[in-house]
């Protein structure tokens, strides 16, 4: 019987390999003092450990964390009330008025109060297309710091995360091997890790270069 229950994904400092393609993002982040305004704009694509850095800033720095989808004013009351905050995928907030409106407001607050603010996003605010022209002003005028492309060190790590998430055991021959073939991507590795999964226990097999390669195929 195959159970699809949640998975729980190690958020910790210790849990987070750091690769060039990240260095900067986290040493940016353990430096709040010197962010311009007390306010920093983490981007990076889907899967690139935003979250994962945002989970270790908001632990260290007892901050709450919210999703910009999800805001409120008096949601934004409460976190400024903390002196520190993360919120998530804020490009999401974007064509929803109460949303750009609440996230306009903890910015304010948070001036106000010389609180810390934590954002995250896929992409630069000139993508979002806000349709608040304040808050789109005060998004452009954040600091900014990116998660560049993973290299082959950063994708082989997050695959043995992402297996040991799972509690599967697969062949150390077998990493390198999925890097070279995959796409050049987090969201891949998450999805591919996942698929693997799935098929293996589906099929009652173990997770081994031809498994491997039949789920390849089918991702393509």
């Amino acid at each position: 019987m195959i159970f699809d229950l949640p998975l729980r994904s190690s958020q910790g400092r210790e849990d987070f390999f750091v690769a060039p393609a990240n260095a900067l993002a986290l040493a940016t982040l353990d430096t709040p003092a010197l962010w311009p305004q007390r306010r920093m704009l983490l981007i990076g694509p889907e899967g690139a450990g935003k979250s994962h850095l945002a989970a270790i800033w908001a632990e260290e720095h007892r901050a709450p964390l919210a999703r910009a989808a999800d805001l409120t004013d008096d949601l934004a009351e409460t976190l400024a009330r903390a002196g520190a905050a993360v919120i998530e995928d804020a490009d999401r907030a974007a064509g929803q008025p109460q949303a750009e409106e609440a996230l306009f407001h903890l910015h304010n607050l948070m001036q106000a109060e010389g609180g810390e603010l934590l954002i995250t996003a896929a992409t630069p605010p000139r993508d979002w297309r806000l349709t608040l022209p304040d808050l789109a002003s005060r998004m452009q005028a954040t600091a900014q710091v990116t998660i560049a492309p993973p290299d082959d060190a950063l994708l082989a790590a997050v695959l043995v995360k992402l297996f040991a998430d799972r509690q599967l055991t697969v062949a150390p021959a077998l990493i390198p091997w999925l890097v070279t073939r995959m796409d050049r991507s987090l969201a891949q590795a998450r999805r591919l890790v996942a698929a693997l999964d799935a098929r293996a226990l589906a099929q009652g097999r173990a997770i081994t270069r031809p498994l491997a390669a039949e789920v390849l195929d089918s991702l393509a």
